[in-house]
């Protein structure tokens, strides 16, 4: 991980913040759909990064720890410790470090995976392969950084002093350079790949590898001439790194066919687009830096019949500490209208540097590339394994910054999300979206997406639904009105669990001490009101398995015959504000819909029913809705 910033024209940072202050009272209409766009939402998505030590060869997990990791519900564990992973040596268990002078550390991926094994059996963990060439070799070179200054962080933190390097009092460079030989050696692709055998192999540690499937490639590789410059000064080309790669791929996947490939990690937005500081070109073309990595992947495949990638992967460093501008931080990845305030790689995917450019929706457009060069259906995932905002931002709107992060993840399929920072708010959410959702991920729609989002999700057997609210107004409550369809929600009184108004320090301790703020919502229908707090994330079950409630009646308003009835039906009503009929079936299912003329106040419907109880639903523009039961035999 670095930080790498980047600049904004004023001009277009106070363009943007008109746009996303939609702040209004008027209220918020959610439409849910229980059988539109179901997807299956990914476990991994509640997952961390460098959740174990492995520097101390004496290190336990402190029970505090395991009790808050286990409550919060971590499902996916990622442990290579990002631009330290780069210079692993697995072998002697040491890493070079290369944003504290190079030095050579102890640090032992067998104890971290032994650990997770033992402690969360039913995780996923994931690991990296360096790709780089060199790995850790001995500590005795190491810059004396206690006898220099105390050990203190300062700018030249990332001077290359290991191996008898000179400081330099000021700036980023050493006077004198360390050399490389006394604490690096040569490491080829065999070296990397060899840990599968050392973990999972017949004379190895006994490692379960289902619970290891996701290797990282290396990290963060666009930028290794500056984190790894002592062994990169000048950047590889990109056609080169892609042959590291591919050596490193096959050779994994040959010792591990179920084994999942993550890369190529870029280092933030300007690098999706951009390698060594500019796009790629070959052959007379430019090319964004992604899309030429997924273009070299499909030919490799082609020709070799290996499968080299299953999860793409990226990290995203916004610098913004705008509250306005953080909540809506999750509009980057799929979202074809957002205006970024801070695009800048974007700018440069044409070739040249186009200002006008500021919409980024970067997993659109990999899905794009994805299936342009790889094929519809390509098999290929998204993740984000690194991510972080600034420390200023408050806790609230951490919480809703990585809510909705967590919700859009959850509609689009996102594979992994294993943030970096880790700030106050985060295991609240976490804890309550992985304890809360279910399996499969809904249509929801807001009347006032920017403001409000809806993220329910449904369990297996659909009897089960979870909405989780979002609420971006920074001092206003909203009052939601939520319209549930083929869904039919049991009238009871339902618990409501919000989070807002979260203090600075660290509120989540377990289960069963949090900041989690619990309420009821009566629920009388599938037509829900509610008011929302400021900045807040709020989540509630419903089961299903109840009726819809609304004007049923036999008066000429509303006619439905015959009934019983068993394949023709005949409607008849006085109103002319209905738009749009619909047959439902007890559980909630729409099996019929059709629209209606502005003058029509009758219809007859040529439907065959099976046995059963089933509602008959006339909607107007307005919302409004008149149900009657029927049955069918």
């Amino acid at each position: 991980m670095q930080i790498r910033k980047i600049t904004l024209s004023g001009a277009l940072a106070f363009a943007l913040l008109l746009l996303t202050l939609p702040i209004t009272s008027a209220q918020v209409v959610i439409n849910i759909d229980a059988t539109a766009e179901v997807k299956p939402i990914s476990p991994y998505l509640y997952g961390r990064n460098n959740s174990f030590s492995s520097t101390d060869p004496n290190w336990t997990l402190p029970e505090a720890d395991l009790v808050r990791l286990r409550d919060a519900g971590v499902r996916f564990f990622r442990e290579s410790g990002g631009n330290n992973s780069s210079k692993y040596n697995w072998r002697r268990k040491l890493g070079s470090h290369p944003d504290w002078y190079n030095n050579v550390y102890y640090n032992s991926w067998d104890q971290t995976a032994l650990t997770l094994q033992k402690h969360f059996p039913n995780a996923q963990g994931m690991w990296a392969f360096p790709l780089l060439g060199y790995a850790a070799k001995s500590n005795a070179a190491n810059f004396a950084d206690w006898t220099f200054n105390r050990s203190q962080w300062w700018e030249g933190v990332n001077q290359n002093l290991a191996g008898g390097g000179v400081p330099n009092a000021t700036g980023t460079k050493a006077k004198t350079e360390g050399n490389t030989t006394l604490y690096l050696q040569k490491w080829n692709a065999d070296s990397s790949v060899a840990i599968l055998d050392h973990w999972f192999g017949e004379k190895g540690l006994g490692l379960k590898k289902e619970g290891i499937r996701y290797w990282n490639m290396d990290n963060e590789p666009e930028i290794w001439s500056g984190t790894h410059d002592d062994v990169m000064p000048k950047q590889v080309s990109p056609q080169e790194f892609m042959q590291l790669y591919i050596d490193v791929a096959k050779k994994a996947r040959a010792k591990s066919p179920d084994i999942k490939l993550v890369g190529p990690v870029t280092a933030n937005e300007w690098q999706w687009y951009n390698w060594d500081g500019k796009p790629v070109t070959e052959n007379g073309k430019t090319y964004p830096w992604l899309e030429y990595f997924i273009k070299s992947i499909a030919e490799e495949e082609q020709k070799s019949g290996v499968q080299l990638l299953d999860v793409l992967d990226i990290h995203f460093y916004p610098g913004t500490k705008k509250t306005e501008e953080v909540v809506q931080l999750h509009r980057v990845y799929f979202d074809k209208n957002y205006i970024f305030p801070e695009a800048n790689g974007v700018k440069t995917i044409n070739g040249g540097y186009d200002n006008s450019i500021s919409k980024e929706y970067i997993f659109a457009r990999c899905n794009d590339w994805l299936t342009q060069y790889l094929g519809t259906d390509h098999g290929v995932t998204l993740g984000v394994t690194e991510t972080g905002i600034d420390e200023s931002i408050a806790p609230s709107v951490t919480a809703v910054w990585y809510a909705s992060t967590l919700g859009e993840f959850m509609k689009n399929e996102v594979e992994i999300f294993t943030p970096w920072s880790w700030k106050t708010g985060m295991w609240e959410t976490l804890h309550l979206l992985s304890r809360f959702n279910q399996t499969h991920s809904v249509k929801a729609v807001s009347s006032n997406e920017t403001l409000i989002s809806a993220y329910p999700s449904i369990n297996a057997a659909k009897d089960s639904m979870t909405v989780v609210l979002i609420n971006r107004s920074p001092d206003q409550n909203q009052t939601v009105n939520i319209q549930i369809e083929n869904f039919l929600p049991l009238k009871e009184q339902v618990p409501v669990y919000t989070l807002s108004q979260l203090p600075a320090a660290e509120t989540f301790v377990s289960r069963a001490q949090n900041a989690l703020k619990k309420s009821e919502l009566n629920v009388a229908d599938n037509t829900i009101p509610i008011t929302i707090p400021a900045m807040s994330v709020t989540s509630f079950v419903l089961r299903g398995g109840g009726e819809v409630t609304g004007v049923e009646t036999e008066t000429a308003a509303f006619q439905v015959f015959p009934n019983p009835t068993w394949e023709n039906l005949t409607v008849k009503w006085t109103d002319s504000d209905f738009e749009k009929i619909s047959i439902i079936e007890n559980s909630g299912r729409r099996i019929y819909e059709e629209k209606l003329a502005k003058s029509q106040r009758e219809i007859t419907i040529n439907y065959k029913l099976t046995s059963g109880i089933y509602l008959v639903r006339l909607t107007g523009s307005n919302g409004r809705s008149v149900v009657k039961k029927i049955i069918a035999r």
